[in-house]
């Protein structure tokens, strides 16, 4: 057996990575993990969770309004943004802290240095060390694509949101996606004026038809407006410094901020890919198996830079299961059908298994039930939102294959839900479960 200085060399301390370099350590390998920014990856430092505490942020917007419905004698009330970036970034710090903190307990060396392939059991770092590991695993997650037009280099992506200095005035969104829908919902309750614009039609592809209908017509109703077919055709920078946007089959629009939420694209750039061989998709992700292994026996990858699905619990489900089958003696391999997932939107959209025009062509027979109705707050609220839930059934056996809705707490009431549709209880079954009233879940052994 060839003397490896490591059994485990982790490229990227994501949320996958570090999993991966946990559980393999855990079951006796030694590990190093090299992470050339933070540990804790896109999802900890720049991803949901920041994203997340700005969302609970932008709700109290309609909370305070809600809360006079509700016999508070609220003031008028100030927002302070670098307030609410400083604690999300103290958050951001601790949970950073706690998973290094983690690896280290493992006895997971990190290493804070850019490192690339230059073999198939070889790793050179940033400072000129070189380094064998017996495998080396890949978990460099993926970065928001730009687009290529003249005066891109004006626009910010979901990174640099976090780090604006004041809330803009003004601000155009291109995409249609979750991080779109997100931030477009967050800075509009923070009092910003909202464009969003999309080369198409339709906005959050892959989720239900009818369910992101109602997110559009909410989104519409709170004065969010939107520019459909349009692509960019330039930004200009004004004299004031405003910027002027260009776009197809719509007039140019004046903003004071451009965001790009146009998808995102793996991190292989820079990794010493083609020197070890690894092979990449044609869209630039390393092309791997059912068990993460790569065209090179000894090099592995899990995350968003394989381009499977773009979630964080998905690439942690991977990198747990790398470790357990190379390290553990416990083969797994990841199941990748009914992964729940949820826009953090104001509302909220969430969803599991198969939409309904999904279902009507893998299944043909297919029954829809619904429930479309105010939750009791918005009414007391006055305030006119109505949630969607949406169940579809096999239509012969009675199967339920997918749950989308859209409202408040709509991805907490998801995840039990979920649990269900993977378990493949039908519509009977919630037939026959007691509703616990008054609450919105219990919609969901109600339908009709």
């Amino acid at each position: 057996m060839p003397d490896f200085d490591y059994d485990l060399f982790v490229i990227g301390a994501g949320s996958g990575g570090t999993r991966a370099a946990r559980v393999a350590a855990a079951h006796g390998a030694k590990v190093a993990a090299a992470e050339e920014y933070r540990v804790g990856g896109t999802c900890v430092i720049r991803g949901c969770v920041p994203k997340k505490l700005l969302v609970y942020g932008a709700h109290f917007a309609e909370d305070l309004q809600d809360a006079k419905r509700f016999g508070w004698n609220v003031p008028d009330c100030d927002f302070d943004w670098k307030t609410l970036t400083r604690h999300v970034f103290d958050e951001v710090d601790r949970i950073s802290e706690a998973y290094g903190s983690t690896l280290a307990t493992h006895d997971v060396e990190v290493i804070r240095e850019h490192a690339e392939l230059t073999g198939a059991n070889t790793v050179r770092l940033a400072s000129g060390r070189e380094v064998t590991a017996g495998t080396i695993l890949i978990a460099t997650g993926a970065r928001p694509q730009i687009p290529e037009c003249p005066g891109h280099e004006f626009g910010i992506t979901s990174n640099e949101a976090f780090h604006l200095p004041a809330i803009p005035r003004r601000i155009l969104i291109a995409g249609a996606g979750y991080i779109a829908n997100e931030f477009a919902g967050i800075f509009h309750q923070f009092g910003a004026h909202v464009t969003l614009i999309n080369r198409t039609d339709v906005i959050l592809r892959g989720y239900d038809e009818s369910v992101r209908d109602r997110l559009l017509q909410i989104s519409m109703m709170k004065g969010i407006q939107f520019r459909f077919h349009a692509e960019f055709r330039g930004i200009e920078q004004q004299d004031d410094g405003s910027l002027k946007v260009m776009m197809t089959n719509h007039d140019p629009v004046e903003v004071d901020c451009v965001m790009f939420a146009t998808g995102r694209i793996p991190n292989t750039q820079n990794l010493g890919l083609a020197a070890a061989g690894v092979e990449l998709t044609d869209k630039g992700a390393i092309r791997v198996d059912e068990d993460s292994r790569t065209n090179v026996p000894s090099i592995y990858a899990v995350g968003d830079v394989t381009d499977r699905v773009q979630l964080t619990p998905v690439a942690i489900r991977e990198g747990q299961a790398f470790a357990d089958t190379q390290f553990g003696g416990k083969p797994t391999r990841v199941d990748y059908g009914c992964i729940p997932s949820a826009v953090f939107s104001h509302p909220q959209m969430a969803g599991v298994g198969l939409t309904e025009s999904q279902a009507k062509t893998k299944l043909g027979s297919v029954k829809i039930y619904t429930s479309d109705f105010r939750p009791m707050k918005n009414v007391l609220a006055g305030r006119n939102e109505r949630a969607l839930y949406k169940m579809v059934c096999d239509g012969e056996t009675g199967r339920i294959v997918g749950i989308h809705m859209i409202g408040p707490d709509a991805a907490e009431i998801l995840q039990a839900a979920a649990i269900a549709v993977k378990a493949g209880l039908t519509k009977d079954q919630f037939d026959e479960t007691v509703a616990l009233h008054p609450t919105m879940a219990e919609e969901l052994v109600l339908l009709k």
